[in-house]
């Protein structure tokens, strides 16, 4: 493999420095010994009586929501993320007729106790996964102050500390459950070292504890909340005003459902045709003016998953945009989440979907593959050396493995296939990443989405892509590699996992 592109970017494209920079996903997420014993701690001081019924219960809610989402017309959804603003009549709808929590979930103590033994852990592992993301994507993002929106129990705040535990200094969360705010209080009791943290009930309580100079936020994260609003209209409205309030950047996370799926999406869309308005009505009216000091902060675009900023290429696919991670299960959730009568394995599948928004416009770089010219297997058989043909007994042994592991052929949305169970620590990820290459925040890096699939000397995968350079379109195809044509990118697609980066 020879390179045609500038010596300073010689480093990132070598094998194993594409490799490094796309690895995003990680196999098995063990649960931070400090918020283990907090819901440890927390469980203990509660009354744990019916406890299983208790978590049947919050099941039953969160299955009512998705049937009130399910319900939601698909063509007043694409009437209002497309172009919400068709009459001066139509824009006295973004005036909320609902507030989060108004429908569904109350969250009472009962309920409290069952999220916080058996949907915590789950949560927090999304969340850690997506942060950690834009920790590797943009190393020198560091936030101060964060907004966290439908903050429930903590989940998000936990995996924020992790990921940056020195550089927040304020965080606000927004819930309007007492009880979940209380228990979010109580987990956070025996941590030292915490930033500012003020709770509210809801958007219109911060905005008027806060000067309006002072309510931009680094960071806003939704997690798992949007669902929970009833209508279509109040959530692009609550969706507005968080975007509102963020600076840098916004992190919105729902299940890895359908309707989960399509939340996100929706919100996404809306977003980027809210900014690429403005940019419009601004060149507009600025007949060329000097561009003024702000002009950096114009627009938005899609730090993850999607490559690309323009419609979703799934929409007409039948399949939905989703992920997956794997996590360790706590002891509460291998006590109280046998409700169907049988033993649980010791870990779970989290399965969720996410957009994280970024302000400005999207850095052109070079893609990862720009001048490189792959050889074939045949090129590279004909260049070996005679020392170099002894037998490696562990490759062969590895093959035979992947061979065994290809004789299910149909593709499954089932993670509990997908990931193994070996447990990763992410610090010892990040010691490899300062030494190796990062994904810059370009359209040259594609999405793989659901696990690619090894089908004897043949890897299957598929990827959304962007198709221009700008960005501005994506397409959803389905790639093949074989070592024959190019064992490099076949090696490279033999090690991939659902959910990593793929170079374009």
């Amino acid at each position: 493999m020879s390179a045609l592109i500038p010596e300073t970017s010689r480093r990132l494209i070598t094998p194993e420095s594409i490799r490094s920079a796309a690895k995003q996903s990680s196999k098995c997420l063990v649960i931070p010994i400090r918020l283990r014993r907090a819901i440890e701690k927390y469980l203990q001081e509660q009354d744990m009586a019916h406890m299983k019924k208790k978590v049947l219960r919050l099941t039953a809610s969160f299955a009512e929501i998705k049937d009130v989402n399910r319900l939601l017309p698909l063509s007043v959804s694409k009437e209002l993320v497309e172009d919400p603003f068709k009459s001066m009549e139509q824009s006295k709808r973004w005036k909320n007729k609902s507030e989060y929590g108004d429908i569904g979930l109350t969250y009472t103590d009962n309920e409290t106790v069952a999220y916080i033994a058996t949907r915590m852990p789950a949560v927090y592992s999304a969340c850690f996964r997506i942060l950690r993301e834009i920790k590797r994507r943009v190393p020198d993002f560091s936030p101060v102050k964060v907004l966290d929106f439908g903050s429930g129990t903590g989940s998000s705040y936990w995996a924020l500390r992790e990921i940056w535990p020195r550089s927040i200094e304020r965080i606000n969360l927004i819930d309007p459950s007492q009880s979940m705010q209380r228990a979010g209080v109580s987990l956070l009791r025996d941590i030292k070292s915490l930033p500012l943290v003020r709770s509210y009930d809801k958007i219109q309580s911060l905005t008027k504890d806060i000067k309006k100079s002072e309510r931009a936020h680094d960071l806003v994260i939704a997690s798992y909340v949007l669902g929970e609003i009833p209508s279509l209209k109040d959530r692009i409205a609550i969706v507005r005003q968080l975007w509102g309030l963020t600076r840098d950047m916004l992190v919105l996370v729902e299940p890895g459902t359908p309707e989960g799926s399509n939340i996100v999406s929706q919100m996404r869309s809306h977003i980027l045709w809210m900014e690429k308005r403005k940019l419009r009505k601004r060149k507009e009216t600025s007949d060329g003016v000097s561009k003024n000091s702000g002009a950096s902060k114009d627009g938005a675009f899609v730090i993850a998953p999607c490559p690309h900023d323009g419609p979703c290429p799934l929409a007409k696919t039948g399949k939905f945009c989703h992920f997956v991670q794997r996590l360790e299960r706590t002891e509460s959730q291998r006590a109280f989440k046998r409700s169907s009568g049988g033993s649980l394995r010791g870990f779970e599948d989290e399965k969720f979907s996410y957009v994280v928004l970024r302000r400005g416009k999207r850095p052109q770089e070079p893609w990862p593959l720009d001048g490189i010219k792959f050889e074939t297997f045949k090129e590279l058989r004909a260049k070996r050396k005679s020392e170099d043909l002894e037998i490696d007994y562990e490759d062969q042994f590895e093959l035979e493995t992947d061979e065994i592991e290809s004789s299910n052929t149909n593709p499954s949305y089932d993670s509990d296939a997908t990931e193994s169970d070996t447990v990763t620590d992410h610090e010892d990820d990040e010691e490899v990443e300062e030494s190796s290459g990062l994904a810059d925040l370009g359209s040259g890096w594609g999405r793989i989405i659901f696990m690619p699939q090894k089908r004897g000397r043949r890897v299957e995968m598929d990827v959304c892509r962007s198709t221009k350079r700008d960005g501005s379109e994506g397409s959803f195809d389905h790639l093949v590699f074989t070592r024959a044509k190019n064992p490099t990118l076949h090696l490279q697609a033999r090690k991939s996992l659902w959910g990593d980066l793929w170079p374009l």
